[in-house]
């Protein structure tokens, strides 16, 4: 199933975002540190040309530390890029943020001028608490429904920087299908555009293969289960989520499954590698190499056909 969500609003803030990005001096990115690949906009590494940027990795506490890790170190191979890690209960890395935002311009930070900086994340990515932390009052509105976020504002803070905030954006074509899961998954889209058991059985497969000890910690399986629709059947069974007749009632099963790997109480997960992304992207260039051979061979059947 190929996954697609992209409000009106979005397209428009993608617009805007393109109009002001001359003003700005640096670029905050707020990923998900669960998915650091796939919270990722596509188009940034385009626009901002040689400005520098700051990638959060956002809700580590949700996240495989180690992983987590390794995601740094690939991000920060990019030129200008930067990483630092937080989570909505760490209100001390604010000031590490605000530092590392001074260093990153340090023309700018010795003078007089304000530094002009940009955030922007995926909806439900957690851009707005952060905003509220950094502001050190509440300013942005927060919720667990994605897409809150629908109008730019300006935001003065401590030590002469000034956010411009952006709504949530996802890139319109999700060209590589497994971002389109994963996003899912992590609640970055909203329900009303997908399938929770569908999203639920690609979880619990990936999960399978990467963390079969906290499937079975958390679900008390006896053994593990051979596939992924079985294990969200014995999960569904556990949990009492049954039809008459006795048979698995799917969809709550899944919700389950959702809502304890979005709190994290199924353990701290992360659902992407650097080596995995780099794979699948390899793959999506080859599929797009093919559909333009598709349509130029189109085309010239066309004009041979004219002439």
């Amino acid at each position: 199933m190929a996954i697609q969500w992209y409000p009106g609003h979005m397209h428009k803030a993608s617009k805007e975002m393109k109009k002001i990005l001359p003003q700005v001096d640096l670029i905050i990115e707020v990923l998900d540190a669960r998915i650091p690949f796939s919270s990722e906009n596509p188009m940034l590494a385009e626009l901002r040309g040689d400005k520098p940027c700051i990638k959060v990795l956002n809700k580590f506490d949700l996240a495989d530390p180690e992983l987590t890790e390794k995601w740094q170190i690939y991000l920060e191979q990019q030129k200008g890029v930067k990483t630092i890690t937080m989570n909505a209960q760490q209100t001390d890395r604010v000031s590490d943020l605000l530092e590392l935002c001074l260093k990153m311009v340090p023309h700018k930070a010795q003078s007089v001028k304000n530094i002009q900086t940009m955030i922007m994340g995926i909806p439900n990515v957690g851009k707005s608490t952060l905003i509220n932390s950094l502001a050190g009052r509440m300013i942005a509105k927060t919720g667990n429904e994605p897409a809150i976020t629908k109008m730019q504002q300006r935001i003065k803070l401590d030590k002469g920087i000034v956010l411009h905030d952006t709504p949530g954006v996802l890139w319109p074509n999700l060209e590589n299908p497994h971002s389109g899961y994963r996003l899912a998954v992590t609640g970055a889209i909203k329900e009303t555009a997908i399938d929770n058991d569908d999203i639920a059985l690609y979880a619990v497969e990936y999960l399978l293969q990467a963390y079969p000890a906290l499937l079975t910690q958390r679900y008390d399986f006896k053994t593990l289960p051979a596939s992924g629709l079985e294990a969200l059947e014995a999960i569904g069974s556990k949990r009492g989520c049954l039809r008459s007749g006795g048979r698995v009632d799917l969809d709550r099963a899944a919700k389950i499954l959702l809502t304890e790997i979005r709190s994290g109480t199924l353990g701290r997960i992360t659902l992407e590698t650097p080596e995995t992304v780099e794979k699948e992207w390899a793959e999506v260039l080859i599929a797009r190499e093919e559909k333009a051979a598709k349509k130029a061979a189109r085309k010239q059947k066309k004009q041979n056909q004219q002439q």
